[in-house]
């Protein structure tokens, strides 16, 4: 296994303290507005092709600016107009602070003063421009990431057999890799794809106000 692998596979694990524990990837919401347990799979795809695309694409960008010294404040910019949901958008946020620390610990470097403030898939291509990860395989970080939020949230909120969401997973994983193809290529934040998703950011509203949840998104 290349190092590039390994790094991927510790970005990618669950234990990693980014705060990712207390995500469900809007699951939680989608679970008490109806969603079937047996629908995860074709909601983890909806994501694919909308919010996690996004994500992914801004994550790309990101690092091929922070690459060529420009300026990243620019690229929150583009996530944030293509993530309309105040919630979502609130929540990238946060989960940008705790991937921050990630990147100054093991990648200490020169930070822009407004870094506290992005979003996590601004972080994440900076971190990927200082670590040496290739474009494609930040892309294939999130949309992994973002599966294995879902279903790993899906064993709290829902407990399932173990064993079939890891296959869900597994059958996800080429839909990844073409997602990560889709983007890799991306250089400037007018090139992030603009791809919408109503009713997960109608959900993400509605959870931002719920008292009684498990996860904050």
């Amino acid at each position: 296994m290349s190092t590039s692998s390994l790094l991927l596979a510790l970005l990618g694990d669950a234990r990693l303290p980014s705060g990712g524990h207390t995500q469900s990837a809007g699951l939680e919401p989608a679970l008490r507005a109806g969603t079937a347990p047996a629908e995860v799979p074709a909601y983890l795809r909806a994501r694919l092709r909308t919010v996690t695309l996004v994500e992914a694409g801004t994550a790309v960008v990101a690092r091929a600016v922070a690459a060529g010294g420009g300026d990243l404040g620019e690229v929150e910019a583009a996530w944030a107009a293509r993530t309309p949901s105040q919630a979502l958008r609130a929540n990238g946020r946060r989960l940008g602070r705790g991937y921050l620390r990630v990147l100054q610990t093991l990648w200490p470097g020169p930070l822009d003063a407004r870094a506290r403030g992005w979003s996590r898939p601004v972080i994440l291509g900076l971190l990927a421009h200082r670590a040496g990860m290739a474009p494609v395989d930040v892309a294939r970080l999130v949309g992994y990431d973002d599966a294995q939020t879902v279903t790993a949230a899906l064993l709290k909120l829902e407990p399932q057999d173990p064993l079939l969401i890891t296959a869900w997973v597994n059958d996800l994983l080429p839909d990844i890799d073409a997602m990560a193809a889709q983007v890799a290529h991306l250089h400037t934040p007018a090139q992030i794809p603009a791809h919408g998703a109503p009713l997960i950011e109608r959900w993400a509203e509605i959870h931002d106000t719920t008292t009684e949840r498990l996860f904050s998104a």
